[in-house]
């Protein structure tokens, strides 16, 4: 796994430091909303580990804010999470072994698959998502136990003016993957898809619904590699019929001499 690491470039490594460190102050803000929700420290932490997974414990969080039953909050956040089954299918070819891939299931998230899908050979996708992956498990934890403690000082955690930076970074984690026309008409129909839904749907699931872009790409592609590699009957036809004049034109000496 050593010399796997090495192959990374530096913009990759530079990439995991700064979605390592962005994922920290998320944390923390992350932490504030769980000590105002009531959650303890240890609560708090422990939670941060297990889950890994930021949007789904600020559903949680959310809710038991809004007085919800915990119960309906994890679900919740379960449902907000089956997002990564697509991340999961899309990361899970470049992992080795079954204890691999039981640790990428805890570490796959918006991340670690935004970083991954980006590594252009699958040995260093698999690198950055382990590297990111290790990142991610250290740092969201300790950004969710420095928020709890200053949950005192910083009531509200808008306070913080973090909304806007991660998403920043994730998008320009995912620009490279612009490749082509198929992909930009992917990320446009998921995105009116997530856009058209948030006002109607809790945080979290319009992006469920922005799969439906990708659902639409796969659609194409499969269209597309059954019309190339379906022959058209009467091309073939036709094909056959001038293969048939041309063998009845051809003398009979000619034939003779080529041992026909």
């Amino acid at each position: 796994m050593r010399s796997a690491w090495r192959t990374l470039d530096t913009a990759t490594l530079r990439a995991v430091v700064v979605m390592s460190l962005s994922v920290l102050v998320i944390g923390m803000s992350y932490g504030v909303a769980a000590h105002s929700a009531g959650l303890a420290l240890w609560q708090i932490v422990l939670i941060a580990t297990v889950v890994l997974a930021g949007s789904s414990e600020f559903v949680f969080v959310g809710i038991l804010a809004a007085g919800g039953v915990p119960i309906l909050a994890a679900l919740a956040g379960l449902l907000v999470n089956t997002r990564n089954f697509g991340y999961g299918l899309a990361v899970g070819k470049h992992l080795r072994g079954a204890p691999e891939i039981l640790l990428g299931a805890h570490l796959i998230n918006d991340e670690t698959a935004a970083l991954a899908t980006a590594e252009p050979d699958s040995r260093r996708a698999r690198a950055a998502f382990l590297l990111c992956g290790l990142g991610v498990l250290v740092s969201w934890p300790v950004g969710a136990a420095l928020g709890a403690a200053l949950g005192g000082v910083v009531a509200d955690p808008a306070g913080l003016g973090l909304d806007a930076a991660f998403p920043a970074l994730l998008a320009a984690l995912a620009i490279p993957a612009l490749r082509d026309g198929a992909t930009w008409a992917a990320v446009t129909i998921g995105a009116a898809v997530a856009v058209a839904s948030t006002p109607f749907l809790p945080a979290g699931l319009p992006i469920i619904g922005a799969l439906g872009g990708f659902a639409a790409l796969e659609t194409v592609r499969r269209f597309r590699t059954t019309t190339t590699r379906t022959p058209d009957p009467s091309v073939t036809a036709a094909a056959d019929d001038d293969a048939d004049v041309t063998s009845r034109d051809v003398p009979v000496h000619d034939t003779i001499r080529s041992g026909r």
